[in-house]
């Protein structure tokens, strides 16, 4: 398609992080902001009562692409990214994107804004980035970041309720390696083009000052003047009520070494806040996620004797489901046979009755 001239061209502004860090606040900030969110949307829920703002077709067509690997939203293995993008790779998966995305190009016309958001997407940046280039689209990253301990925390409150202390403790575990694995995923994605990270705690502090700085950061415009005190729509939705789960890493059992690195990756998130291509920032999580490999790996290790128990187990258990269903085939069949039996037992009866009533209905292969 023609190169559109720099005032025309779309701009596409991908909202991204990991899930519970404030995603959907800043996403419905965007909207209400101006910037366009395709249609239709996912409904807002007891998690998000106040709405997610993601297309519900970006989250389907997301979850397909992790479902066949399979793969979580916040994967914890370091090489669920390779995985990921080579399920995301194949020429249907590309032009199914590429004819959505020009509809939502069409939709918002030359110069429009979009603002689509799925935590998921990070996963497939390579996928978006070589679509958007196709049809000439400014593409752009908004990464939300939260600590990692509140995030354990939310995700706890609204998914892990009514668990046992075991398994919350597995789950919050997989989490924080989640959120590790995922900070060093994400800005690896994000990094050859423009990005801005926002701060959970900032948008909710003064949403237009944290606002003001992801908007110079990306270059995109907004329908009003954020150094202007006048009330505005975003005053009424975003609530600093949100910010419930505020905790320290008291409230999360889980391993030492990870907690840490944990905290490394904060820190040098949060060094991306003002300088988003801070090269000491991006050589710490460099640095971390080197660790985190070495990490995974030993805990891979560790529960290997468990993990093939499982394999075997779950293998013990398709086998026998098998086994009953073939059981039910061969019960079934043998049922139907022996109707069918006599079915031709009964037709023989009525055959040979026909047969000895002096030939005069006697059968075609009888003459």
């Amino acid at each position: 398609m023609p190169e559109a001239t720099p005032q025309d061209r779309v701009r596409l502004v991908i909202v991204t992080g990991s899930g519970r860090s404030g995603t959907s606040t800043v996403a419905g900030t965007l909207k209400r902001l101006g910037l366009y969110v395709p249609q239709p949307e996912m409904p807002a829920d007891e998690t998000n009562p106040r709405g997610f703002y993601e297309p519900i077709w970006v989250v389907d067509f997301h979850k397909r692409i992790l479902n066949s690997i399979p793969a979580r939203t916040n994967d914890a293995r370091p090489h669920a990214a390779e995985e990921i993008r080579a399920a995301s790779s194949t020429p249907e998966i590309r032009e199914e994107l590429r004819t959505w995305l020009a509809e939502q190009v069409a939709e918002v016309g030359p110069g429009g804004q979009l603002a689509i958001k799925d935590p998921r997407t990070f996963w497939v940046h390579e996928l978006w980035t070589s679509v958007a280039d196709e049809l000439d689209i400014d593409l752009s990253f908004l990464t939300m970041l939260r600590h990692p301990a509140e995030v354990v925390q939310s995700r706890e409150t609204h998914y892990l309720s009514n668990q046992t202390d075991e398994f919350r403790r597995t789950r919050q575990t997989a989490n924080l390696a989640g959120w590790v694995n995922s900070a060093y995923e994400t800005e690896v994605a994000t990094r050859a083009r423009p990005r801005t990270f926002v701060r959970y705690t900032d948008l909710l502090a003064d949403w237009r000052e944290a606002m003001s700085r992801a908007q110079a950061q990306l270059g995109i415009t907004f329908n009003t003047d954020l150094a202007s005190r006048e009330h505005h729509d975003v005053d009424d939705f975003i609530d600093v009520k949100l910010h419930r789960n505020k905790v320290t890493w008291d409230d999360v059992d889980t391993l030492p070494e990870l907690q840490a690195q944990g905290d490394e990756a904060w820190e040098a998130c949060n060094a991306l806040v003002d300088a988003p291509y801070d090269a000491e920032a991006i050589a710490t999580l460099d640095r971390v996620h080197d660790r985190y490999v070495v990490l995974h790996q030993f805990a891979e290790a560790v529960t290997l004797d468990h993990t093939n128990v499982a394999v075997a187990t779950e293998r013990r258990q398709l086998q026998a489901k098998l086994r009953e269903k073939h059981l039910e085939n061969t019960a079934d069949l043998k049922s139907r046979l022996a109707r069918r039996r006599e079915e031709v037992k009964q037709l023989k009866a009525e055959l040979a009755r026909a047969g000895s009533d002096g030939g005069r209905s006697r059968l075609p292969w009888k003459r």
